[in-house]
C-alpha cells in the first residue's frame, strides 16, 4: 500500500490547514477508541489509519460526528433482520 501524507489529507480536507487536520484526526482517533471500526483496509497504527480515512476522503468534517450514528443504525437493522429470522425459522 502506498504511503500516506499528510498532504493527500490537506489535499481531501481542502482548506490546506494542518490545525484543522489535527482536530479531524483526533475526533476520528476517539472513536476509534470508543469501538468504531475503520474504514478503510490495512493493518496499520491507529493514527496511519486515521489519516487513510481522511486522504480516502472516508472521513471529512462533514460527517464526522454522523459515522457512529450510522453504525448504530446499521447494527439495529441488522438485529432486526437476524430477530426476524429467528421468528421465522421457529414458526
Amino acid at each position: 500500500m502506498a504511503r500516506i501524507t499528510v498532504e493527500d489529507c490537506l489535499e481531501t480536507v481542502g482548506n490546506h490547514n494542518r490545525f484543522s487536520l489535527i482536530h479531524l484526526a483526533v475526533e476520528r482517533i476517539r472513536q476509534h477508541r470508543q469501538g468504531e471500526p475503520f474504514l478503510v483496509p490495512g493493518k496499520n497504527k491507529e493514527i496511519v489509519m486515521t489519516l487513510r480515512e481522511i486522504a480516502a476522503g472516508e472521513v471529512t468534517f462533514d460527517n464526522i460526528f454522523e459515522l457512529p450514528e450510522e453504525r448504530k443504525t446499521l447494527e439495529a437493522e441488522r438485529a432486526a433482520a437476524q430477530e426476524s429470522e429467528a421468528a421465522t425459522e421457529s414458526s
